[in-house]
């Protein structure tokens, strides 16, 4: 691997040792801009393979069989307990590197391409029925219009996430120019992200005359100097969730389950299903799994989910 692809990772040949190589990846992976939590997680996952194979073991003397067999110790020899999900994702960090190497030259055959990709698909999130949105709509407009202190923030959140099925993180983020009250085609909100790394998933969702009506009647309200949720992320979920036992859920509301509820409302509406992709703000790998949840989540049957191809 040369410095002329990237200047601050060393040399790298199909002679060089596992260790050495797994260091240089976490430089790379560092000049990419990913996320801390993923690289600890990728690195992590490398140097157990290190550890596991013999010191002075070559990149180029790795083979598809030395992997599975690495696999299979995770399994059954390590004595630490190794869950489906854990698996699947060290199995991507094995061929996410190799596949690296291979793309930068370090190695003429990746030896990971062969080993089985195991995908775990976690258990389904909890939604809200369709009485139950309707319910917990009515009291955040009964909070709205109350004679005595009305306040117009929990309608404004929650009919915000339900329409738009964006994530925490996302709604903490929205900056009031974030919102386009005067676009072309009507009102949208632009979800935006800073770090580079994460700019497929800006996208632009088109906002609701009602939500507009309420919003505008919000910023009269509170006021809110430029961050249009001005509070914590801890904050705001004790607010959902304040306004869920007013609706009488025996569910717990949160961010997670409007953007699911949201996604779920936009299939049974039989929205164009790349559209609620794109609106979700995953990639066509993550919408398999997200396909499938939403399926499942509407009561379609196993023939059902054969007889329409996923559009991912």
């Amino acid at each position: 691997m040369s410095a002329n692809n990237s200047p601050t990772i060393p040399l790298i040949t199909s002679n060089t040792p596992l260790r050495p190589a797994v260091q240089a990846w976490e430089m790379y992976l560092k000049d990419q801009g990913k996320s801390h939590y993923t690289i600890k997680a990728f690195i992590g996952d490398l140097m157990l393979l290190s550890s596991y194979l013999p010191p002075d073991k070559s990149l180029g003397s790795v083979t598809t069989t030395d992997l599975n067999h690495f696999l299979d110790w995770l399994i059954h020899g390590r004595g630490i307990s190794c869950s489906p999900k854990s698996l699947a994702r060290r199995i991507t960090s094995i061929k996410s590197f190799f596949r690296w190497l291979s793309k930068y030259g370090a190695l003429i055959a990746d030896p990971a391409e062969k080993v089985v990709q195991k995908s775990v698909i976690s258990p389904l999130p909890e939604v809200l029925t369709p009485e139950e949105e309707q319910k917990v709509i009515e009291t955040a407009i009964q909070q709205r219009t109350a004679a005595k202190n009305p306040d117009v923030r929990p309608y404004t959140l929650v009919s915000l996430l339900l329409s738009t099925a964006i994530k925490k993180g996302e709604c903490l983020s929205i900056k009031q120019n974030h919102i386009d009250l005067e676009a072309s085609g009507g009102p949208v909100l632009f979800v935006r992200y800073t770090n580079p790394s994460y700019r497929y998933k800006e996208r632009k969702i088109v906002l609701s005359s009602d939500w507009v009506e309420a919003y505008q009647e919000y910023l009269a309200q509170y006021q809110p100097a430029d961050q249009v949720f001005p509070w914590s992320s801890r904050r705001l979920e004790y607010l959902l969730e304040d306004l869920g036992k007013a609706a009488g859920l025996s569910k717990h509301l949160s961010f997670d389950m409007c953007r699911w509820t949201g996604a779920l409302d936009d299939w049974r509406s039989n929205m164009d299903r790349d559209a609620i992709r794109q609106k979700l703000g995953i990639s066509k790998v993550q919408w398999r799994e997200i396909n499938l949840k939403l399926r499942r989540l509407a009561g379609e049957t196993i023939e059902e989910q054969k007889e329409e191809p996923t559009q991912a």
